[in-house]
């Protein structure tokens, strides 16, 4: 006896569902570490990981730099020539980012999936019902009538009643077998519909009508489910609008507001020059200040664009299904966008 129940427990729980979220998020978690650590060997500078090369116009035999361009690049010890490509902090946040799409991008996909999953099992559920009713009202007890109304066809919930009938079959009770269902496939829209159907199983009363009535109501609650999905639709799309704007607002800082300090900074710096009868430096102390103050800007715009993406995308997330793991593909796309945008500006 315990030889039989091991074999159908064994048999059972081949057609369980398996899970991979742990698995994933172990492995998004592991990249992402390594990823910060790159980050933080970036911004103690042990290590130079830019990705902008230094931008010259001309360099001589042994490779130093002549001449620079517009895009001259970060001057680690000072001597007036940039020897990286880019300053440690900005390589840090490069990095950063990169260890937060590591971590959010598989598990945010993954749940996303799942979500999707469930949503076409729970879309075709009532239709199952249906059938098993009609099954019912022929004479058919519970279990029979699963089995029969496993033949059809219900999309993604098809494997799930196939499930069921081959458990069903190999002595498993109907209660038992939609229990096994609920722990597969756990949503609260299920869970309450197979409730009903074993307590009114176990309680010996006309399942069929308990099956029309239920599916009749999940018919309803999809339908309301669908008028809040098309209304969320527009909030969701206000979020992505809102932040496209926000990466427009800084281009237009970047190309207009923070060169215009850079040339005020250059015309002060002529006129004091001509004021007191000497020539004017590059490397005075005001158009430092200016460069530093324009880099810290730059760097300021970085770190809210990371902030706006992470945080836009989990409202996303909230906004489309209540549950804030399903933003983790919204604050992916919109750190993506954000971390291309800031790359190409």
């Amino acid at each position: 006896m315990a030889k039989q129940v091991s074999l159908e427990e064994a048999r059972v729980r081949m057609y369980e569902k398996h899970d991979f979220t742990k698995i994933i998020g172990a492995i998004g978690l592991t990249i992402g570490s390594i990823l910060l650590v790159i980050a933080v060997l970036n911004l103690t500078d042990q290590v130079d990981m830019s990705l902008r090369a230094l931008d010259n116009q001309d360099r001589n035999d042994d490779g130093v730099i002549n001449q620079l361009d517009n895009n001259p690049g970060h001057d680690l010890d000072g001597d007036g020539v940039p020897d990286q490509g880019e300053s440690p902090i900005r390589r840090f946040l490069n990095f950063l980012v990169f260890a937060i799409l590591a971590i959010i991008g598989p598990i945010g996909f993954y749940k996303a999936k799942q979500a999707s999953n469930v949503k076409a099992i729970e879309r075709r559920l009532p239709d199952f019902l249906r059938d098993v009713a009609e099954a019912g009202r022929f004479g058919m007890t519970l279990a029979d009538a699963i089995v029969v109304s496993s033949r059809g066809r219900y999309g993604k919930l098809t494997p799930e009643i196939q499930k069921m009938a081959a458990q069903i079959r190999w002595g498993v009770p109907a209660t038992e077998a939609l229990r096994l269902l609920t722990e597969r496939v756990k949503t609260p829209a299920v869970g309450r519909i197979i409730s009903i159907i074993r307590k009114s199983s176990d309680a010996g009363g006309n399942v069929a009508d308990v099956l029309t009535m239920v599916s009749h109501d999940a018919k309803e609650n999809q339908l309301t489910e669908d008028e809040r999905s098309i209304t969320m639709s527009t909030y969701i799309a206000v979020i992505y609008i809102s932040f496209l704007v926000f990466l427009v607002t800084i281009w237009i800082l970047n190309v207009s507001f923070l060169p215009k300090m850079a040339e005020t900074s250059t015309v002060i710096e002529e006129s004091q020059a001509e004021g007191s009868g000497s020539e004017a430096t590059v490397g005075s102390p005001l158009a430092e200040d200016i460069v530093g103050l324009i880099a810290n800007i730059q760097i300021a715009f970085y770190i809210a664009v990371i902030v706006h993406a992470v945080g836009d995308g989990l409202l996303a997330g909230v906004l489309d299904s209540g549950q804030i793991v399903n933003g983790l593909r919204h604050s992916f796309i919109m750190l993506i966008l954000g971390f291309v945008f800031l790359l190409m500006v």
